[in-house]
């Protein structure tokens, strides 16, 4: 069973996308002899083996359908998953901003449902390598069947542990974590990174931020950056056009920074407390400024 976005139609074993009317979609794997029974009719998968991409296929009640490659954005909104994932806006954003590509080795930690391990492995081709570890045996098998699904599983490989006994890999490309506590695990990922490396985590609230963004300073970190990504739709009518009456607003918070190495060299010291790495204690339960 494979994904292929560079063919003209479907082969066995394929996952195609039938979108119907009123923009309802579903993801399957054709398989010869089988049927796909909807709410508008029965499609038999024969019908759709060799058909061009983009063409149009009826149930047998007639209702109409578009036979279409899915995007990764809709494999990745159709997971199977038993925790929420990681929206495609937020997605999009990391892989292009730690410039995930063709050939790179990447740590993640936190695999879940396998989202951005799909989104990793997708970018990094197959001449690259994912790893990323993750602490429930429940969750790394439903990761690996997602990805078993996809034909992606080769360019993953899954780790069951805890990062904060030790990571084995060193010199990656760019680690993305994606646990609760990040900040406790700082130390293991600068281990892991090579120097430059890209870093990125995402966290739902203002302390945890903060904490984090302590945490990387501490060890080393610069170029910094914290940002949410919010998603408005517009309705497609030209003469009405408008904004659709909700939007993706807040998930996450993205947090962004690189991998440095200090010198003892005086002349960097407009720099260093430009990236705010000139010695910078953490606030204490007693300090006036928490109580403010």
């Amino acid at each position: 069973m494979t994904w292929k976005l560079n063919t003209t139609h479907p082969e066995a074993g394929d996952l195609v996308q039938l979108v119907g009317l009123r923009h309802k979609h579903f993801i399957f794997n054709v398989t010869p002899g089988a049927e796909f029974g909807t709410h508008r009719g029965i499609i038999k998968h024969d019908d759709l083996i060799g058909q061009p991409w983009g063409s149009q296929v009826f149930s047998h009640m007639g209702s109409p359908f578009f036979l279409l490659q899915p995007s990764l954005a809709d494999v990745l909104n159709e997971l199977p998953r038993n925790t929420q994932i990681l929206y495609p806006k937020d997605i999009g954003f990391l892989l292009v901003t730690m410039g995930i590509g063709t050939g790179q080795r990447v740590l993640e930690a936190g695999t879940g449902s396998g989202s951005m391990s799909t989104a990793l492995a997708f970018s990094v081709g197959p001449t690259g390598k994912v790893i990323s570890y993750e602490q429930r045996p429940e969750m790394q098998n439903l990761a690996r069947k997602n990805l078993q699904r996809l034909g992606m599983e080769e360019r993953v490989e899954l780790k069951l542990g805890n990062i904060a006994d030790g990571i084995e890999e060193t010199n990656v490309d760019a680690f993305f974590l994606d646990v609760p506590n990040p900040y406790d695990y700082i130390g293991q990922v600068r281990a892991a990174l090579k120097p430059g490396g890209f870093f990125s985590s995402i966290l739902p609230t203002f302390n945890q931020v903060e904490k984090l963004l302590y945490a990387l300073r501490r060890h080393q970190f610069a170029f910094i950056e914290v940002c949410e990504v919010l998603l408005r739709y517009y309705k497609p009518e030209p003469s009405r056009l408008r904004p659709t009456d909700r939007m993706v607003a807040h998930t996450g918070f993205l947090i962004f920074a690189r991998r440095i190495d200090l010198s003892q060299d005086p002349r960097l010291t407009d720099l260093l407390a430009e990236q705010n790495l000139i010695a910078e204690a953490e606030p204490t339960p007693d300090d006036p400024a928490e109580e403010l």
